[in-house]
């Protein structure tokens, strides 16, 4: 349901009564994760997806029915249902949606915590007894929370411990807990939806490549910050889709600035005096995602100038070169698209092959760990 907190988030604001359905586990060939979700308010008006258009007429009327009875259900639609086949859903997969009318309780704070870039986590009883189905607590980084789940006492203490380690990784998933908030007895099932600020996307050289990726970046969700020491160059004139328009020397800003396992550095200076102090120290890090642009002949000479300044080869083992797919990209834009393509399958574990003829999944499980790779482009 986070996924669509900024537009919900108007609609409370606004006094709309409406219902959200939301992917709560998925299983085979299915095309959304769980969180995702489709909200339909009481005029009819629907926003977001929950399987990529399989199935979102049969969920659009559950919707409707959810605003007129007030009831919280759980559908299943898979491949193997009749029913769910008739609906759509012809790829193979199954998933399970909880449908819901939101009244208050904790979900007007849960969605202005998204919609604003705060830290927080919603959690909701998915699988259990009927009486403790859509409940929800919202969980804060510090461990607090309001909302209730009902049942045992220790039952919202547990689902808030549980739900703030998914926080701490930035993650949204399900996780199984007892009725009465121990590992044992009857079994309860939780979706976490994290609300995470978004990941860094730090591009060093401000040339015509990084007006393409700062697009690119923002498009795929990054909070994008331009770097470089040229004042001339870097200004926001220049990139008015930018976070932030930096003026330091690259070295020098990472150096100063926070980075986490989710942020990427991309750097398309191409320059030694540049690139060889910034990426000593970005090699260190542990980023998701490092790229730096330059011909094959560059990224040979930028390692040696590399192991010179004490970098290890254990450390340059991590360079990945050339950075992005293999698109065949000339323009600012194809780079940057395949650049991102790159991220993107880092992010997600995929290989970058073309599925065509190919008997790899399409939908991988969940996003890989963040694994501190480094890339290298031909300019």
């Amino acid at each position: 349901m986070l996924d669509i907190a900024e537009e919900l988030h108007r609609w409370v604001e606004q006094g709309r009564a409406f219902a959200v359905a939301t992917v709560v586990a998925v299983g085979g060939s299915a095309p959304r994760q769980p969180g995702a979700a489709l909200a339909v308010d009481g005029e009819g008006t629907a926003i977001g997806s929950v399987s990529g258009g399989c199935v979102e007429g049969a969920v659009y009327d559950l919707c409707l029915q959810a605003l007129e009875d007030g009831k919280t259900v759980v559908e299943r639609f898979g491949y193997s249902d009749e029913d769910a086949f008739a609906v759509g859903l012809t790829c193979g997969g199954i998933i399970d949606i909880l449908v819901t009318p939101v009244r208050g309780g904790v979900f007007p704070a849960a969605l202005k915590a998204a919609a604003t870039g705060e830290a927080a986590a919603l959690a909701r009883i998915v699988g259990g007894p009927d009486g403790l189905m859509g409940r929800a607590l919202l969980v804060r980084p510090d461990g607090s929370y309001e909302g209730g789940l009902g049942g045992h006492p220790e039952l919202d203490r547990t689902a808030a411990g549980e739900a703030r380690a998914m926080l701490d990784g930035g993650r949204t998933g399900t996780v199984e807990i007892g009725a009465d908030g121990s590992r044992c007895g009857q079994p309860l099932s939780l979706l976490v939806e994290s609300s995470v600020p978004a990941p860094r996307m730090i591009v060093f050289g401000a040339i015509d490549f990084a007006a393409a990726l700062v697009r690119v970046g923002k498009f795929l969700g990054y909070h994008v910050t331009v770097c470089d020491a040229r004042p001339v160059f870097a200004t926001p004139a220049r990139f008015p889709e930018a976070d932030e328009v930096v003026v330091e020397w690259p070295h020098r800003y990472l150096e100063s600035t926070e980075v986490d396992g989710r942020s990427v550095l991309c750097v398309l200076t191409h320059d030694a005096k540049f690139d060889v102090p910034l990426l000593r120290a970005a090699l260190r890090l542990p980023v998701a995602y490092i790229g730096a642009m330059g011909s094959r002949r560059t990224h040979e000479d930028r390692n040696e100038r590399l192991r010179e300044v004490g970098v290890t080869e254990l450390e340059l083992a991590r360079l990945r070169s050339p950075i992005g797919l293999d698109l065949g990209a000339r323009t600012p834009e194809e780079t940057a698209l395949s650049i991102g393509a790159e991220i993107v399958a880092s992010r997600r574990g995929g290989s970058g092959a073309s599925l065509t003829g190919a008997h790899t999944p399409i939908h991988h499980d969940g996003p890989r760990e963040p694994d501190g790779h480094i890339g290298s482009v031909v300019a």
